[in-house]
């Protein structure tokens, strides 16, 4: 349903609906007026350079710079937190592999690999992506962070609410953080879902 058609009526009608939907309707729901689930089915036309169970990769019809991919999960997820950790341990060794092909075949000296996770990030679209970008020097692409002072108490502050978060007690001034969390390596799979450097490089055109 086109914006310009819906009545003010029938889009608090739909708001309403929205609301009441299960987790589950809602997911469905997101699907249908995902245009990055679209791709995905194949109903909507895009240069594919890389594909598994898990994740497709093509190239972005509007690039920072000639190469620029996005890396989407094929299942629909809004935003990070929503994806299982094998699936984002899977997503960002996919994004390695095609990092490294990048460096290897279309002469980038660099690259960004970014996560916009959330609106107030930058997120526009309503599917979890992430970008990469091949990167020269001069070109014309600047991801300047400001740097901004804060008392060292502040900083302290946030780091133990971060820490307590991750499950671990909140450290007192006088101790040093620790941080509970373990970080696994992902298990190394042959075969159908394993991430193939040489595969994804034939793809992109690496001789």
């Amino acid at each position: 349903m086109a914006e310009q058609n819906i009545s003010q009526e029938q889009l608090k009608a739909l708001q309403e609906k929205i609301k009441n939907m299960s987790p589950e309707e809602l997911k469905e729901f997101q699907k249908k007026q995902c245009v990055f689930c679209q791709i995905i089915a194949g109903k909507v036309q895009s240069r594919k350079v890389y594909e598994d169970e898990k994740a497709l990769a093509i190239l972005d019809i509007n690039p920072s710079n000639p190469g620029h991919i996005l890396l989407l999960t094929k299942e629909h997820y809004s935003i990070m937190p929503q994806v299982p950790d094998d699936e984002v341990a899977h997503v960002f060794m996919v994004a390695k592999a095609l990092s490294n092909a990048m460096l290897r075949s279309i002469d980038a000296q660099g690259t960004n690999i970014i996560a916009a996770n959330g609106v107030a990030a930058g997120q526009r679209a309503q599917h979890f992506m992430v970008h990469i970008i091949p990167r020269k020097e001069n070109d014309g692409i600047n991801f300047v962070l400001p740097q901004k002072s804060m008392e060292q108490k502040e900083i302290e502050a946030v780091g133990n609410r971060l820490i307590a978060a991750l499950g671990g007690a909140a450290a007192k001034e006088e101790e040093k953080p620790v941080i509970p969390l373990k970080l696994q390596e992902p298990e190394k799979k042959e075969g159908k879902g394993s991430i193939d450097l040489d595969d994804i490089s034939k793809i992109l055109g690496v001789k």
